[in-house]
């Protein structure tokens, strides 16, 4: 395949990028594991990261010394609702939906983004550094902003924990560390630092707005056996959409982010394949782990029928999973849709051989979701 493509340019170098907020060790690491082959042009943008890293860890410390006595005897107090599902099935949708509702708390862009510090620094800083994030996301032009939704797996991967996302620094690489999609092959030391880092950040969160939080990471779908371990007594949604949409939208997806994120040029070689094996790890891994969860705690959602009627689908969520009273935020939802209703989705057009070879794939996910093996002329994000 060609060189990054001309719909995602690279971006100036003090755009914010992911890692502008990694902790400095953590961003090093990834440096080094591929011998600091950063593309000319995206050196400005690394060592403006760089700089910043050490800010991050230097916060971080400074954060540490004055929460550590204040989180460590923090207990949360409602198990979470996990939204899983692959990339591109409509999870950030469902995620905002939830987000709504004043009784949750979300991990923000911000928080997820410079999770080292965010408790001492957001209030401060937050309100300053807008301008250093595009308007709109690339992939599907939804918007961004430091209180907009986001995935913990950033958080993660910028608190130098092993992540698949550590791969979106250099696209030409091998996918990064993917023995920490299930931790099942990883040490029983590496397990227990992933869960320490992880459950600190979700302290924080939950330090800076208790609530039951809603958290959103198509990676979690391989861990629901750590999840349960950690929080028995969570729920689940898990989001499906037609699988041709899923590749395409998927694709791009890598793309926009191999560009915009990554200190590469990227040649995209191999990417179809690395979309089309993950999916199938993923569908696997949620099959075979799915009955772990509890009676009633686990539930499919279809992307399109969530896009068709998302009040309806909303109070159906609720009243399954049985996350009280939904007259609270029934009303949200239909501002959100009333506000959302001129938003142009990306159409996406597929070959006969692409239907072809994604239907030959991923055939048992087209026959447990109900999904034909064409895709139907419509749009999709």
């Amino acid at each position: 395949m060609p060189p990054a493509e001309a719909e995602f340019p690279q971006p100036p170098w003090y755009q914010a990028s992911m890692w502008t907020g990694a902790d400095f060790w953590g961003l090093v690491r990834i440096l080094n594991s591929n011998r600091w082959h950063v593309s000319p042009s995206y050196w400005p943008g690394c060592c403006v990261d760089l700089a910043f890293a050490m800010a991050n860890s230097s916060l971080g410390a400074v954060q540490s010394l004055f929460y550590r006595s204040r989180l460590k005897h923090l207990e949360i107090q409602q198990d979470p609702v996990f939204v899983i599902g692959h990339w591109r099935t409509g999870t950030t949708l469902l995620h905002e939906l939830l987000a709504l509702d004043p009784r949750h708390t979300c991990p923000t862009t911000y928080q997820c983004f410079v999770p080292r510090h965010f408790l001492l620094t957001e209030r401060l800083l937050k309100p300053w550094t807008g301008f250093a994030l595009p308007t709109n996301r690339p992939p599907d032009q939804m918007r961004t902003a430091w209180d907009a939704p986001q995935e913990d797996e950033f958080a993660l991967c910028n608190l130098g924990v092993p992540s698949l996302y550590a791969t979106i620094a250099f696209p030409n690489g091998q996918p990064a560390f993917m023995e920490h999609l299930t931790l099942e092959s990883v040490s029983a030391w590496q397990r227990e630092q992933w869960k320490q880092t992880w459950m600190t950040f979700l302290k924080c969160l939950y330090y800076r707005k208790p609530g039951r939080m809603i958290l959103k990471s198509p990676t979690h779908t391989f861990r629901l056996p750590v999840l349960l371990e950690m929080f028995p007594n969570a729920c689940f949604i898990n989001l499906v959409r037609h699988p041709t949409t899923v590749f395409l939208s998927t694709v791009r997806l890598w793309k926009s982010l191999f560009t915009t994120h990554g200190y590469q040029t990227p040649r995209f070689a191999g990417l179809n394949e690395f979309v089309f094996a993950t999916f199938v790890q993923m569908h696997e891994r949620l099959e075979a782990t799915r009955s772990l969860v509890p009676s009633g705690r686990l539930i499919d959602v279809h992307y399109e029928e969530l896009v068709d009627d998302m009040v309806g689908t909303m109070q159906s969520i609720y009243e399954k999973l049985q996350l009280g009273d939904f007259d609270r935020v029934g009303p949200l939802i239909q501002e959100y849709v009333s506000a959302h209703r001129d938003y142009q989705p990306n159409r996406h057009q597929a070959t006969s051989e692409v239907e072809s070879e994604v239907y030959a794939r991923w055939k048992p996910y087209f026959e447990k979701y109900g999904y034909s093996s064409t895709l139907l002329p419509s749009s999709s994000p």
